[in-house]
């Protein structure tokens, strides 16, 4: 007897399989006809999917688009500038209740683990009081990981280092920074050697904000890679952005990226922001910044995508929706054969999960009991319709169901509704090998 059986749905390697689920884990995973539980979930002939993960966000600025004013030059200056600002007047409860807010849409959406950047820069450091409230309140059915970030620079602000080693004190879980932003180059470096110090020193994991600039010479991501060999932290270590390779010559990049592989880091790239935010100096032709995710992951390097803001200072949209981060990812990194786009929902799922480290991630007897249920037949299917998450469920909990929301049509010998589905792999549509599967 289970608790809970999702039935009937494809897996994104493309298996048909029933879901059994007891407690907070999955118990059996195949076909479970006969099987008795508590509640049946009827996903025939639905993609049902891990939950979506975010590996790079900044949850203490979301949902404060237009405070103090609106982004008028659209650039990744004025918006910290402009949060700058705004950190010094947000109170706690205030972000409390935005990043409480956005928690509600995500896991709406069937995103169900977040890595987030607090800001460490300010000496109240009401953000990360703010931000650990969040984390113990969504403990239950979220996965969130707190980066301590020092926006302004470890070493430009005088404050600097102790603030963020007083935030990881706190109980932050990841160290930050932000190199290209220092004053010379030679700091950014400097910042680099000694956060994987601190990092190796405390057995933490390390998320920075590296080269997220159109300066072909920003190249703190070489620094970043010795440095993650020279403490043995390997997939520890996430270089996000990383937008200045989009804009190196060739020959570097043929040195730089065998470092990075050799090294074990990740890359974790945002196209929605910094395809907006970056190129802003440009007339035409105009770069669009995003750094070269096919070229890292040819050389075996885990590229994940990310969503990095919502409606706040660097950007007006978004709607906690992964796969509008891959969706857009896909296009503009030109990733259209079918294996590709099938590895771009990866990219949103299993790889971000595995740069976020999360035990117990995945569709398989024993994992966590958590995934989701899209209105969609397979991978490439979802990114083409972006489809209703159906159910979601947490850790053996559903936490949001949604009604099929099917079109009604009015049209003379033409059929009553539409779901803009293509029919399931079988049916007139492509069967699992031919949309990129393993």
């Amino acid at each position: 007897m289970f608790d809970l059986i999702v039935k009937g749905g494809i897996l994104p390697d493309g298996r048909r399989a029933d879901v059994g689920i007891t407690g907070a884990r999955i118990a059996a995973l195949g076909d479970l006809s006969g099987a008795g539980a508590g509640r049946v979930i009827d996903a025939t002939g639905d993609l049902v999917s891990p939950p979506f993960v975010d590996p790079h966000f900044h949850l203490d600025a979301v949902l404060s688009h237009g405070r103090p004013r609106i982004n008028a030059s659209g650039t990744l200056l004025e918006g910290i500038a402009l949060w700058g600002e705004l950190r010094d007047t947000a109170t706690i409860d205030e972000m409390i209740g935005r990043a409480m807010d956005y928690c509600d849409w995500a896991a709406s959406m069937g995103l169900l683990a977040i890595r987030s950047h607090v800001d460490t820069s300010p000496d109240h450091l009401r953000g990360v009081e703010a931000m650990l409230e969040v984390q113990r309140r969504v403990a239950p059915y979220l996965d969130l990981q707190l980066v301590a970030f020092p926006q302004d620079g470890l070493y430009r602000r005088p404050q600097g280092r102790e603030n963020l080693l007083r935030a990881l004190d706190m109980g932050l879980d990841v160290v930050g920074g932000i190199p290209h932003f220092e004053r010379t180059m030679e700091e950014g470096a400097e910042t680099l050697r000694d956060l994987c110090r601190i990092a190796a020193d405390r057995g933490l994991p390390v998320d920075i904000h590296c080269d997220e600039s159109d300066d072909p010479m920003s190249r703190h991501v070489e620094t970043l890679a010795r440095e993650t060999l020279r403490h043995g932290l390997g997939g520890r270590v996430a270089g996000s952005h990383l937008t200045s390779m989009h804009s190196m010559d060739n020959y570097y990049v043929s040195k730089l990226i065998p470092l990075i592989a050799e090294s074990g880091m990740t890359a974790i790239s945002n196209p929605l922001i910094n395809i907006t935010l970056q190129g802003r100096h440009d007339t035409f032709p105009k770069r669009r910044g995003l750094t070269r995710v096919r070229e890292l992951q040819a050389a075996g390097v885990t590229v994940g995508w990310a969503q990095d803001c919502i409606l706040d200072p660097w950007y007006p949209l978004g709607s906690a929706d992964m796969l509008d981060v891959a969706f857009m990812g896909m296009h503009v990194a030109q990733m259209t054969h079918p294996e590709e786009m099938a590895r771009c929902f990866r990219m949103v799922t299993e790889d971000n999960a595995r740069i976020m480290g999360l035990e117990g991630y995945g569709l398989r007897e024993g994992a966590a009991a958590s995934l989701v249920v899209l209105d969609a037949g397979h991978p490439v299917e979802a990114l083409r319709l972006r489809p209703d998450r159906l159910w979601v469920v947490s850790r053996g909990r559903v936490v949001a169901e949604k009604p099929r929301n099917d079109t009604k049509m009015a049209l003379p010998g033409r059929p009553g509704t539409i779901r803009r589905r293509h029919g399931p792999p079988g049916r007139g549509q492509p069967g699992p090998a031919e949309v990129g599967y393993p």
